[in-house]
C-alpha cells in the first residue's frame, strides 16, 4: 500500500493542497469547519498529524444529559468523563446538563448550541419539539446518537432493550412468587420517557401472556425518580391494598422504595425488582430486601455511543455493534 500524502488528504477533504498544509502544520488562517474537514480526512486515511495546540479540539462532540444527581446519570457522566480523557487530542467531548422538565429549552439548546459541534449524543424525553430539533441538526450534518431513551426512531439509538427488561422483571417476579396470590404494582418516572413506557409494557405483556392467574398487575405509579415522592406513592398503595406482593421499580427513586419496604417488612414480604446496581442496592440484595436488580451497564452505553459518533465522523474505521446493549440481571447470589 502506497504512503498517504497531503494530496490524498486534500482530495479526501475536497480542499486545496495549500489549505490542507496550513491545517496540518497548524499555521492558522482557516475556519474551524475547514480544520475539522482536514482532521477527519487525515484520520480516515491514517495520515499522521502533528499534535499542535492549533488543531486540538478541532472535532467537538457534545453530550447532553439530565439529572446528574441520580445514581444512573452520575455513572453515565463519569463514564463519559473517563472516555473524554482517553480520546485523541483533536477530539473534545463536552458534557452539558439540561432540565428534563423543560423540553422547550432542551430543543432550543439542541438547535442553537454555544459552540460548533461535529457530533451530538443526547438523552432526551419523548417530546416532538426535541425530536424536531434533532432532525434539524442531523440534516445540517451533525452526527447524532440518542442514548438511554429514544425519542425519534429515525435517529440512531444506543441503549438496552427496555421492553425485554420489563418482560425479564415480570419473568422473575411471577416465577419466584409461584403460587402466591396477590397484586403486582409498578413505579416509574412518568410517561415522558419512551424507555420507561416500554419497560412497563413489557412487564404488563408478560403477565398477560404467561403470568399466573394468581397474580394481577393493577397499578402504575409515577414517582418522577424522586425518593420522597416514590416512597409516598408506594406507602399509600401498600396501605390501601393489603394484598400487594410485588413491586417493579422501572426507574429511579429506589431509596424511597427501600425505606418503605423496610417499614412494612414485619407485616408483609414484598418481592422487589428494580433497575441500576449501586452500592446501596448491593446491600439491599444481600439483605434480601431487593430480589432482582436489572443493571443497564451505562459504561457500555457511553463507550458505544462515542464509538458510533467517531465511526460516523470517519475517526475510527471499526464496525460498531448496533444491537441493543445487553443488560445484566443481578441477585443475591451474583452481586
Amino acid at each position: 500500500m502506497s504512503k498517504v500524502t497531503l494530496k490524498d488528504v486534500a482530495r479526501e477533504a475536497k480542499l486545496g493542497l495549500a489549505t490542507v498544509e496550513r491545517v496540518i502544520n497548524g499555521r492558522g488562517g482557516v475556519t474551524e469547519k475547514t480544520i475539522e474537514k482536514v482532521i477527519r480526512a487525515a484520520k480516515k486515511l491514517e495520515y499522521g498529524t502533528r499534535q499542535s495546540h492549533f488543531n486540538r479540539g478541532a472535532i467537538r462532540i457534545e453530550v447532553i444529559l439530565v439529572r446528574p444527581e441520580t445514581s444512573f446519570f452520575a455513572r453515565l457522566n463519569q463514564a463519559f468523563e473517563r472516555i473524554a480523557a482517553s480520546l485523541d487530542k483533536n477530539v473534545i467531548l463536552h458534557r452539558t446538563f439540561v432540565k428534563e422538565s423543560d423540553p422547550v429549552g432542551m430543543a432550543r439548546h439542541v438547535a442553537n448550541p454555544a459552540f460548533r459541534r461535529s457530533g451530538l449524543i443526547i438523552c432526551a424525553p419523548d417530546d416532538a419539539r426535541v425530536s424536531a430539533s434533532l432532525r434539524k441538526v442531523s440534516a445540517a450534518g451533525v452526527k447524532v446518537v440518542q442514548i438511554v431513551a429514544c425519542c425519534d426512531p429515525d435517529i440512531p439509538f444506543v441503549g438496552i432493550d427496555d421492553y425485554a427488561a420489563g418482560r425479564c422483571a415480570a419473568y422473575y417476579m411471577t416465577g419466584m412468587l409461584g403460587a402466591g396470590h396477590g397484586r403486582l404494582v409498578a413505579l416509574c418516572h412518568s410517561g415522558a420517557y419512551a424507555n420507561h413506557r416500554q419497560r412497563i409494557k413489557g412487564f404488563s405483556d408478560y403477565i398477560a401472556e404467561k403470568g399466573s392467574t394468581q397474580h394481577s398487575f393493577t397499578l402504575v405509579m409515577f414517582g418522577h425518580d424522586d425518593d420522597l415522592q416514590s416512597a409516598e406513592l408506594l406507602n399509600e398503595a401498600l396501605r390501601c391494598n393489603q394484598d400487594i406482593i410485588g413491586v417493579y421499580s422501572a426507574g429511579g427513586g429506589d431509596e424511597g422504595v427501600a425505606i418503605v419496604l423496610q417499614q412494612w417488612a414485619k407485616q408483609k414480604d414484598v418481592f422487589w425488582v428494580g433497575h441500576e446496581l449501586t452500592d446501596k442496592k448491593k446491600r439491599h440484595l444481600q439483605s434480601g430486601l431487593m430480589d432482582i436488580c436489572i443493571d443497564q451497564t451505562p459504561e457500555v452505553q457511553a463507550r458505544r455511543s462515542v464509538d458510533m459518533i467517531l465511526r460516523k465522523l470517519d475517526i475510527v474505521s471499526t464496525e460498531i455493534i448496533i444491537d441493543p446493549v445487553r443488560f445484566m440481571t443481578i441477585n443475591a447470589q451474583n452481586v
